[in-house]
């Protein structure tokens, strides 16, 4: 089936990259160079394929006088499952509990401004290590391409501990762990 339509698909690609992905490409361009002329350097670049820093702190938030702390546990994900959606954990990871350090870190929150395209985003502490991947933002950040307010929007990050424990205790991948220098 893919050799025999091979060709008709090139020629489809080939005619969309022309007609659809070059002038939207182009177009996109003389917008954003029109927008930094207007808002100088007071506008963000966007994520995707652009450096950033960003900088911030672990901490947590309040919202309608509920405090959200900034951790959350592995631990969570068992009390939590209910096995419909949305809770319905991995087979892998329900029968691997009895190996799991529930107390281990899942995701945590910080002050770091995101927007979208940072996903997957290296999080390092201030000891220059890598401590998680970011790979979304609370509810309240919804709104961080017009704006951040720093007492609501959150950056979401999932903890290297985390993925260490699972590599470890439920996909069983010594060899990956050590190739990512991981040494307990």
């Amino acid at each position: 089936f893919v050799m025999a339509n091979d060709d008709a698909a090139q020629a489809i690609r080939a005619q969309w990259d022309s007609a659809v992905n070059g002038p939207t490409a182009k177009a996109a361009e003389k917008v954003a160079q029109a927008r930094f002329a207007v808002y100088g350097d007071n506008l963000y670049p966007d994520a995707t394929f652009s450096l950033r820093l960003s900088y911030g702190a672990v901490e947590g938030w309040t919202y309608r006088g509920v405090t959200i702390p900034p951790f959350t546990k592995i631990g969570g994900l068992y009390e939590r499952a209910t096995g419909a959606e949305p809770f319905n954990a991995a087979a892998r990871f329900l029968a691997a509990e009895s190996r799991i350090n529930k107390d281990t870190v899942f995701d945590f929150v910080s002050t770091n401004d995101i927007i979208g395209g940072n996903s997957g985003s290296p999080v390092i502490n201030a000891a220059g290590e890598v401590i998680g991947a970011a790979f979304d933002g609370n509810i309240h950040s919804l709104g961080g391409s017009y704006g951040y307010d720093g007492a609501l929007n959150r950056t979401v990050t999932v903890s290297t501990a985390a993925i260490t424990e699972a590599l470890r205790n439920v996909y069983d991948q010594p060899r990956l762990l050590r190739e990512l220098g991981v040494r307990r």
